[in-house]
């Protein structure tokens, strides 16, 4: 009797097991440009006074995959030192920056992985330019160069794939921005409709923005926190290292979104709001999501 009750202990948490294997935990986090002149008479917003909490607000929630805006040199190693649990990618490539140290106008869009559960089946970036394999190109009057870096993963255990790119749109110039994503979403294109896909990043544009409408007349895409939330507005997701005290003079919108296609099932999506005091991770909120693929 024993023995028949352990085994079927046993049956349910492997059950179990494998029902929390097939959920993926995804994250998108704009960690701020680092060495800013506006953050020096802050201790508390430059990086080496919050990149602690950076790294252990992303880490405690064990995502399989997350993506990073506005990566430099010394934010890149502190995550390459402190996540050796996952693979970056991203970072490395053709160095259009002459300078080795500081920020220049180019912060990278760099992918981090958990490599017990995936293998990489391709991977790429490209410029949002009319010139996408010249790194650092610039096109359609954007204020600093922007790209897009992407991996296609396999589950070691399921054989599941999808695709995941990181973006992070112009910051100033809307007809730019519409030209970037017009020119991601046309490269996504080529994959099957049911393929799933996944672009995360800082767009820069509110809901009700030309590009994010662009993107909502695309067939077959749609964003994680809505699917979860509803087709609202869901408040600022910048604040300025304020959190909730943050009074922006433009009405509160989210400018992060985490948009996909393909057969992907949405099961949770969250702001993340954790702070130390006045120590936040970032001048913008984190977003967690769920998913399965079906």
């Amino acid at each position: 009797m024993k023995k028949l009750l352990l085994l079927s202990s046993l049956s349910l948490l492997l059950a179990v097991t494998s029902q929390a294997q097939k959920s993926y935990t995804l994250m998108t986090c704009n960690i701020r440009i680092t060495g800013l002149d506006a953050d020096a008479p802050y201790p508390e917003r430059t990086w080496e006074g919050r990149r602690e909490l950076c790294v252990n607000t992303i880490l405690k929630r064990k995502p399989d995959v997350f993506c990073l805006q506005e990566v430099i040199y010394d934010s890149y190693a502190y995550f390459k030192e402190h996540c050796k649990d996952y693979v970056a990618f991203g970072f490395e490539g053709p160095e259009m920056d002459s300078f080795s140290t500081g920020y220049h106008g180019i912060g990278k869009n760099v992918i981090f992985y958990r490599r017990d559960r995936f293998n990489v089946e391709g991977a790429g970036c490209y410029w949002l330019s009319e010139q996408p394999l010249i790194g650092g190109s610039m096109s359609w009057g954007t204020t600093r160069a922007r790209h897009c870096n992407w991996l296609r993963l396999r589950d070691k255990r399921s054989g599941k794939e999808m695709r995941i790119l990181d973006v992070h749109l112009d910051h100033k110039v809307d007809s730019a921005r519409r030209n970037q994503i017009k020119m991601v979403l046309e490269e996504c294109s080529q994959y099957a409709d049911n393929f799933p896909q996944i672009i995360c990043g800082d767009f820069n544009a509110g809901i009700t923005s030309a590009p994010i409408k662009y993107i909502r007349t695309q067939e077959g895409w749609r964003e994680m926190y809505e699917t979860v939330h509803g087709l609202k507005e869901a408040g600022y997701s910048y604040h300025a290292f304020m959190g909730t005290e943050y009074k922006p003079s433009k009405p509160k919108r989210r400018i992060d979104f985490i948009f996909y296609r393909g057969n992907i099932e949405v099961e949770d999506a969250q702001y993340v709001k954790d702070h130390q005091g006045k120590v936040w991770p970032s001048d913008h909120y984190f977003i967690e999501t769920k998913f399965n693929i079906k």
